[in-house]
């Protein structure tokens, strides 16, 4: 049974669940592998050793995350005898991987009554993974990197996560994924309920059109703009268009958009009204609405997987294109001089 389409949408009420609503006892009573100890798994984790759930770290063999995980007080497992010894599977390693690891090590050791989560929607919501349907299959992703589930938990606080059961094998599946969330320490900020489908295509849209591909465009090309024609100096330049990037992101993060106006200035607060939709008008809208529909009808997943399966030759070569892009000069100048800021 799914349950993927009982997930909140448009309109509908909407619910946060604290520790309180959590049965943390649920988790506890699984044994739980952490299949990869990177990012996002070392930080589930440790969160989960340390809310008293028995987990042990997955690591493919030869992978000199074992004696890392062991050195965290982790212990660490090759990932198919991970999965054998496990009745909750966390799979978080990165989404092109997924799919091989799992029909390899994972899907043998799979049966009735075991769960197998998910930190992203990717690799079942475009069928790269059909689980099996006696297990259940759920969904916690927490709205942030690894490093900050952790030092956030450590803290004694935690991060938001949002959360889905797309298998409801147990009848029990959503409330077997609450009880995760708060023993990475969702339940300690909040935790809202997705859909694979959901969580999947926001998450894939807002990396593509903002957070990593629109608005580092967006930067590169104002600072190449502002020093190329303006004949500002590229340090000014980098300070201008990249530095205070973070301080417009916390205002509109700690008081939402129309109060970030009301912190700024009147004048930038003007320039902004005037300009911001000759920036981002009809042809970027555009552009928008299709990378949109590139992501829904799976055509991106097809893209990234075929590039990952040739050895992600494109994927490399624009990465060390662009470390040799004139910005990143002035950027390495900038933090070494600022070393505080």
């Amino acid at each position: 049974m799914t349950s993927d389409t009982a997930a909140p949408r448009a309109g509908a009420p909407f619910r946060v669940w604290a520790d309180a609503d959590c049965d943390l006892s649920l988790v506890r009573g699984r044994k739980v592998a952490v299949i990869g100890y990177g990012n996002q798994g070392r930080a589930h984790a440790l969160n989960l050793r340390d809310s008293g759930v028995e987990v042990v770290a997955g690591v493919r063999a030869g992978s000199d995350k074992a004696a890392q995980a062991e050195a965290d007080g982790v212990r660490a497992l090759p990932t198919a005898e991970a999965a054998r010894w496990a009745d909750l599977v966390a799979l978080l390693i990165p989404d092109e991987a997924q799919a091989d690891v799992f029909a390899a090590d994972i899907a043998p050791y799979l049966g009735d009554g075991d769960a197998l989560l998910f930190g992203h929607g990717f690799a079942v919501h475009f069928g790269f993974i059909a689980p099996p349907p006696g297990v259940d299959v759920l969904l916690c992703a927490p709205k942030g990197p690894g490093r900050w589930l952790r030092a956030n938990y450590e803290q004694g606080s935690g991060l938001a996560c949002i959360v889905a059961a797309h298998q409801d094998a147990s009848g029990t599946a959503f409330d077997l994924v609450l009880s995760y969330a708060a023993g990475i320490g969702g339940g300690r900020v909040g935790v809202m309920q997705t859909s694979f489908a959901e969580e999947c295509v926001a998450d894939l849209y807002g990396e593509q059109t903002v957070l990593c591909g629109g608005m580092v465009e967006l930067v590169r090309a104002a600072w190449s703009i502002l020093v190329e024609e303006g004949g500002v100096a590229p340090h000014m330049a980098y300070y201008d268009v990249v530095k205070e990037v973070k301080l417009i992101a916390d205002l509109m993060f700690e008081r939402g958009i129309a109060q970030m106006y009301e912190a700024i200035s009147d004048t930038a607060e003007f320039g902004a009204y005037r300009t911001g939709p000759r920036i981002i008008g009809e042809d970027a809208k555009a552009a928008m609405r299709a990378a949109l529909e590139d992501i829904r009808t799976g055509r991106f997943a097809e893209d990234w997987m075929e590039e990952a399966r040739a050895g992600k030759p494109n994927f490399h070569a624009t990465r060390a294109a662009l470390k040799s892009h004139p910005i990143e000069g002035p950027a390495a100048a900038l933090h070494d001089a600022l070393k505080r800021d």
